[in-house]
């Protein structure tokens, strides 16, 4: 047996909310640089309002870290990290932790087996309420992400706090909400291809008796759930991305981005930045799912003790 040992009942949803949310948590502190390589991938080229000229050009994803450290310094690759782990808090608990409990809610009573539109309504109703919540705080770290890439007079937050109120007083609260639909289409896609890809393999795994309900299984079905998420998400990503960092008044919409990024780039740029996008999504996926798997247990195991 490698890791703790499953509970004989299964974890209550308070648990599950709350390892959700700290493995989150862990997940991030281990894969943030590659996040932050990826938004500078997935905007670099683009054209901004006003026009800048950017000196430094990124290229693959261990060229990006290493310009970034070598011209802003290693701190750079965790820059927006203060807002990635309140995005998660409040994200990740309601979209994984509570992704069990609304699967139950949608199964029909009497049912044997949860089918997969059972499954992947649960994951598309998990994500949407996650980034209704936590939008602001995925706004603010993608700003800070991206603001190392221009120069220091152009850099607009000097730090978290300062971010929420600055896009609060400059744009208003919808500001803070900024691209909350490509958002939301992107997570619906991201839970069906990520967290219903990890219950299918999970189950399948267990169910051939391939392997057995610990570390090894959580690896392998949260690593093929981080590949199918990155495939079927990249594109949503990219456009996410470009128009939560544009500048007021660059786009009209989500649709407008897109097309911008398609005149630009062609469809490639849809994928921009897909090899650092899927190692922090494969990686992310990993760490997330067996550190969530780990501490459910944990928290079982320490609940008699704390009563």
């Amino acid at each position: 047996m490698v890791g703790l040992k499953p509970p004989e009942v299964p974890p209550p949803a308070t648990v599950k909310f709350v390892s959700a949310g700290m493995a989150g948590c862990i997940a991030d502190l281990c894969t943030f640089p590659l996040d932050t390589a990826k938004v500078r991938l997935q905007i670099q080229g683009e054209v901004r309002i006003p026009r800048t000229v950017s000196s430094v050009e990124y290229r693959g994803v261990l060229g990006t870290l290493s310009t970034m450290v070598r011209t802003e310094g290693a701190r750079s690759l965790y820059s927006g990290l203060a807002a990635g782990l309140q995005r998660q808090m409040s994200f990740a608990s309601i979209r994984i932790g509570l992704y069990d409990s609304v699967k139950q809610l949608y199964t029909p009573k009497g049912a044997e087996n949860t089918g997969m539109a059972t499954r992947l309504l649960a994951g598309c109703t998990t994500g949407a309420v996650a980034v209704a919540c936590a939008q602001p705080t995925d706004v603010v770290k993608v700003r800070f992400q991206a603001s190392g890439a221009q120069c220091d007079s152009a850099r607009r937050y000097s730090g978290t706090v300062d971010a929420y109120r600055t896009i609060a007083r400059e744009e208003g609260m919808r500001g803070l909400w900024r691209g909350t639909l490509p958002n939301i289409a992107r997570n619906a896609i991201i839970n069906c291809g990520e967290l219903v890809t990890y219950d299918l393999l999970k189950d399948a795994l267990l169910r051939a008796q391939l392997m057995t309900d610990n570390v090894p299984c959580h690896f392998v079905a949260a690593f093929g759930a981080g590949f199918c998420a990155t495939v079927v998400a990249s594109p949503v990503d990219v456009v996410k991305t470009r128009y939560m960092n544009a500048s007021p008044g660059q786009y009209r919409n989500a649709l407008s981005c897109l097309l911008a990024l398609l005149v630009q780039d062609g469809p490639a740029g849809l994928y921009k930045g897909f090899v650092p996008s899927f190692l922090r999504l494969g990686s992310w996926n990993v760490v997330m799912f067996v550190s969530y798997e780990q501490l459910q247990r944990l928290m079982v195991l320490a609940r008699p003790a704390l009563a």
